[in-house]
């Protein structure tokens, strides 16, 4: 009885061994192959709060009916108990980042709404309309317009290059000025040269979305992923992580801004735009420069397209115009 008794210590140890070794790690495999694919990030700001627990447990419930002939045997052999889950792997801020709860979104106002900042100001100078949105909407890492007084912030988006980004950046760097570019998959795709060299050169790039589509007409798992894509690509191709993002057109509804934030990103409108885009009807560049710098005020985020002759001509005029009237053009906050 005792040689039997030994033997089944022995055979118990055996068991803790390849617990402790092959079995666990086989239940890491299958905790990945149960993670949906779309939800899967390098980035630990966007992935999905991964629970390990259920995992495990189901991996010890199963070897536990194994072991019930050594259990007692076991229970004197401290020294052999399993690993505790890896909770290490994920600091508390990124589980937090990472929580998205579709449900809780899903119950916010879907409403589409489309965003302009309108020309009517209050008596600071500043546009009320983006005043009045950033109270409401706030809440939701959003910025309509900045809180900072004198300070104005450029950012520029990025759907497809015509050619003038390369003079922009030139200007920006001749003047020592940062700026934000919102950029969408395929300008990332077909232009890493100039990705690269707005990273290098201090500027943010921003997400503008994988595909440019209205965010409020996708589900919430098409939305999440269609930013996720352009994220991961970055993060991925050049170990950058993106924080700032801005809806396609700026249509959004309190639901697709709830989404943003629950991605840990910060989504940014603008206080001031005009009509820019259109290449083949591009605004006069002496009115341009007029309504540009007419409109300057505290706090001002300035949406301007790339694609544009007549931005890329006035650029350098309109930063030293607003030098002179005393403002400062600042990094975006990062966050």
């Amino acid at each position: 009885m005792k040689v039997l008794k030994i033997a089944a210590v022995i055979c118990a140890l055996a068991v803790a061994a390849s617990l402790c070794g092959c079995d666990i790690m086989d239940g890491d495999s299958s905790l990945s192959s149960r993670v949906d694919s779309s939800l899967q990030s390098s980035d630990g700001a966007l992935e999905s709060i991964f629970d390990l627990s259920e995992p495990m447990d189901d991996i010890l419930s199963e070897e536990s009916s194994e072991m019930s002939e050594v259990e007692e045997d076991l229970s004197s052999h401290s020294e052999l108990s399993l690993p505790s889950e890896p909770e290490e792997e994920f600091s508390s801020e990124a589980s937090a980042a990472m929580s998205t709860d579709f449900n809780e979104i899903g119950a916010l106002d879907g409403t589409s709404n489309g965003w302009g900042p309108g020309v009517n100001r209050s008596e600071d100078g500043r546009p009320i309309a983006p005043v009045t949105f950033q109270e409401k909407y706030g809440k939701y890492a959003v910025d309509f317009i900045r809180p900072e007084k004198g300070v104005i912030y450029l950012t520029f988006d990025e759907g497809y290059e015509n050619g003038y980004t390369p003079k922009i950046l030139d200007v920006l760097k001749e003047k020592e000025v940062p700026a934000v570019f919102f950029v969408t998959l395929s300008y990332a795709k077909n232009n890493p040269e100039l990705i690269q060299r707005m990273i290098d050169e201090g500027h943010i790039v921003g997400n503008h979305s994988a595909t440019h589509p209205d965010m409020t007409s996708l589900s919430l798992q098409e939305a999440h992923d269609d930013v996720k894509k352009l994220h991961d690509y970055m993060l991925e191709n050049f170990n950058y992580k993106m924080t700032l993002f801005r809806f396609p057109m700026g249509c959004y509804s309190e639901r697709t801004l709830a989404l943003l934030e629950s991605m840990g990103y910060r989504s940014i409108f603008w206080s001031f735009a005009y009509k820019d885009w259109e290449t083949d009807n591009q605004p006069d560049p002496t009115a341009a420069y007029s309504k540009i710098t007419d409109f300057a005020h505290d706090g001002a985020i300035y949406l301007l397209h790339a694609v544009s002759s007549t931005n890329t001509n006035i650029l350098g005029n309109v930063i030293d115009n607003f030098r002179e009237q005393g403002y400062v053009l600042e990094a975006y906050p990062n966050k």
